[in-house]
């Protein structure tokens, strides 16, 4: 491929609206140093000297898209919380709109912070509830999707799924159909949750670990007949029309 065929790839990419519906979080960092050790407990203390809060989850993916050159809409549920308004100062500060955001207060916005000392990863907490979310949010969220949708023109849609409870069942189920209705290509990466609800979904990007445990089989990747026999499985299960498993 030339680079002036990169070029034009490239160009496209930016006359392309996606709308991504999926779970945000704030990847939260903390750097420090380590001293001594805990009189309380045999931990290490580690004397923070610099902290950064991220976008995460799916609106990571809403950069990434960005940076391609795309115009990405973010479709979520948060938090009507501090960590929920950070969300959207960061949306804001990144140049993404929130217009498909919802705010909630029966659900806290995810944060994971890593704690990070001596260049090791000494520490992950995460701030979450895994449930799925009410049928009502549901329903609020799969309207706002409806109303972008009239409004714009959506050329892809992307789930982000990292089992925190805004993909639910119904949401995978209602926004696929809604895609094949509207002829838009559907994209999908998944976790094992609800890894076969995404039946008939256009693209379906798995990794091994995610396709073993999908299917509940063994598969070699060393093994060709073992690697197809995977994939074959799973397009029986799936019927997507594309796949990418790596």
């Amino acid at each position: 491929m030339t680079s002036q065929n990169l070029d034009t790839i490239f160009e496209q990419f930016n006359e392309l609206n996606v709308l991504v519906v999926g779970d945000v979080m704030i990847d939260s960092y903390m750097w420090g140093e380590i001293s001594r050790m805990s009189p309380e407990a045999p931990v290490p203390i580690v004397a923070v000297t610099k902290k950064e809060n991220r976008l995460g989850g799916a609106a990571n993916v809403s950069l990434n898209i960005q940076a391609l050159g795309a115009n990405p809409i973010l479709c979520s549920i948060i938090g009507s919380d501090h960590s929920g308004n950070e969300v959207l100062e960061l949306l804001k500060h990144q140049n993404l709109t929130h217009r498909g955001i919802i705010q909630d207060s029966s659900r806290p916005t995810t944060v994971k912070t890593r704690i990070i000392a001596e260049d090791k990863h000494q520490l992950r907490v995460d701030e979450e509830i895994e449930t799925d979310i009410s049928s009502s949010l549901e329903d609020l969220l799969f309207n706002k999707i409806c109303e972008i949708l009239k409004s714009e023109k959506i050329d892809a849609i992307v789930f982000e799924d990292y089992n925190k409870g805004v993909l639910t069942k119904s949401i995978i189920e209602k926004v696929i159909q809604l895609g094949k209705s509207n002829n838009i290509p559907t994209i999908a990466d998944p976790k094992t949750k609800n890894f076969l609800c995404y039946k008939n979904i256009t693209l379906f990007k798995p990794n091994l670990k995610e396709l073993k445990e999908g299917l509940s089989i063994e598969v070699d990747p060393t093994n060709k007949t073992s690697l197809v026999g995977g994939l074959k499985k799973l397009h029986h299960k799936i019927q997507f029309e594309m796949h990418s498993s790596h």
